[in-house]
């Protein structure tokens, strides 16, 4: 903005640092950005002090105008954003807080298996198989189990091991693994499985990342991968 009378120049900038320093709100004391109620000041600050012979240009008073509505407007943009920020961090902190201690499927290959209930889990077929099977390791990774699913057809394929090894004795808890093979266009090929966690707690995500999902066997899955939430 400018001013074309010399003789009021010095009025002018007064009125410029009087509107500028020592203000709360929009603008902070001394020199800062400045708030749409000092950019208001500042344009009829300048009108008051405009030449009467040589007034302001009327587009020129309607572009600062412009100016002034569009510094509104991000003001307000900015405020509702922060507002949905805080409404967003609210609603990471329920769903946590319903989350821990219930049961979640999820694309894995190991799960803490308390052995006395047993564990049902899912494995993927992308065709149908004609031999479909899941090999379950323990901690040390030598084979307790294996499940004979048969021929099964193009989906989820689910199995149940009871926690027990091939003579029937009944396994401690733990963590276990569960591998599952399908015979694919006459291939044997590994699929991935889904299975049950429970859920021991929760990482909030910061800005632009996903909510995080610790698991009882020391895992942890972004919620965004979860195919289930149970009990």
């Amino acid at each position: 903005m400018t001013v074309t009378n010399d003789t009021t120049t010095s009025d002018y900038l007064k009125s410029l640092q009087s509107a500028t320093s020592g203000k709360t709100g929009d603008s902070t004391t001394g020199s800062s950005t400045l708030g749409k109620d000092s950019f208001l000041q500042l344009l009829v600050t300048q009108m008051q002090n405009q030449n009467p012979l040589d007034p302001q240009d009327n587009s020129e008073f309607v572009a600062q105008l412009a100016q002034f509505s569009s510094l509104e407007t991000m003001q307000n943009l900015s405020t509702s954003v922060d507002a949905i920020g805080g409404m967003y961090q609210s609603s990471q902190a329920l769903q946590a807080s319903s989350l821990v201690g219930r049961t979640v499927v999820v694309d894995a290959g190991s799960t803490s298996v308390d052995t006395t209930k047993g564990i049902t889990g899912q494995a993927v077929l992308p065709n149908s198989s004609t031999v479909t099977q899941v090999k379950v390791y323990d901690s040390k990774g030598e084979v307790v189990r294996t499940l004979d699913l048969g021929e099964q057809k193009a989906g989820n394929a689910s199995f149940t091991w009871d926690g027990k090894d091939e003579d029937g004795n009944v396994l401690a808890s733990g963590n276990y693994s569960f591998v599952a093979t399908a015979a694919l266009d006459g291939k044997s090929s590994t699929v991935k499985t889904y299975l049950p966690a429970t859920v021991s707690s929760v990482t909030m995500g910061s800005a632009g990342t996903a909510m995080t999902l610790n698991l009882a066997d020391g895992s942890n899955v972004a919620l965004s991968k979860v195919q289930q939430i149970g009990i």
